[in-house]
């Protein structure tokens, strides 16, 4: 065999659709895990400077954003893992559908362990839903202070006394109610928008967003892979039982014929 062929070989078993999904999910997880770090960072830093002074009326939520950071760098590691061992199931699963029909024999545990994987992405598929979901709220908090900041810079609005117009973030229950001054008004809020915390944590919100659906789309690719995986290693199992069933009788119908023969030889 020359190189050329070796290479045709070496590409026919490699699992690309594991391989997309496996970027995808490690691209997404990477997005997500990331761009959400720095932005609970700098949304921290916007509440203590604008909205929350005293570091008693929000030390709760910055024990929980802290304690976010940490999941995320569980969540970064858990699932760099994941992929790889994802992506080595299919190729295993691909070198047995190409082996179909030589020595190559699925075992019982081979098929369990894609059903449990196959049960595991399953679950994970569901809470990213869930990830994906909850991220999409500071998105939307975020984009109902910018639309109201854009709303006081248009000239369109036609806006006599811009100091009315506030955004009180205490009604989110991000901050209790006791926290001052827990809302910003006119030009403060004019300020707020134009900072590079909100800039960069606003965008950075939109990425960790669109980075947790990325991981929704890769998890239901490698569950449609998973479940059509299994399913052949399933009947590559019930081929590989129906050909050693057919090789025994054939064996035992040319041990009869050849004794039936003998005896026939002997009687002449």
């Amino acid at each position: 065999m020359g190189c050329f062929e070796c290479c045709i070989k070496c590409l026919g078993g490699v699992p690309y659709a594991s391989l997309v999904a496996t970027i995808l999910c490690f691209s997404g997880v990477a997005l997500f895990c990331g761009c959400g770090h720095v932005a609970l960072t700098g949304t921290v830093t916007i509440l203590e400077t604008h909205f929350s002074k005293v570091t008693t009326d929000h030390e709760m939520l910055t024990n929980v954003i802290q304690l976010m950071q940490y999941v995320i760098y569980g969540i970064a590691s858990f699932f760099f893992l994941y992929g790889i061992i994802l992506l080595a199931e299919g190729f295993y699963t691909t070198s047995a559908v190409k082996e179909l029909h030589s020595e190559f024999k699925t075992t019982i545990c081979g098929r369990c362990i894609s059903g449990m994987f196959v049960f595991l992405t399953y679950i994970l598929g569901v809470a990213w839903l869930g990830v994906f979901g909850f991220s999409a709220v500071p998105v939307f908090l975020f984009y109902n202070m910018w639309s109201t900041c854009a709303a006081m810079k248009s000239p369109m609005a036609n806006l006599t006394n811009i100091d009315s117009i506030c955004v009180d973030v205490r009604q989110y229950g991000i901050i209790p109610w006791n926290a001052t001054p827990g809302k910003a008004c006119g030009s403060t809020l004019g300020d707020i928008c134009n900072t590079s915390e909100f800039y960069l944590s606003y965008h950075l919100y939109i990425v960790a967003c669109a980075g947790a659906g990325a991981t929704v789309i890769a998890l239901i690719h490698f569950l449609m892979i998973l479940s059509a995986n299994w399913a052949y290693l399933k009947d590559a199992s019930q081929m590989h039982a129906y050909q050693d069933i057919k090789m025994k009788e054939e064996r035992e119908l040319q041990d009869i014929t050849s004794r039936s023969k003998e005896c026939l030889n002997s009687y002449t």
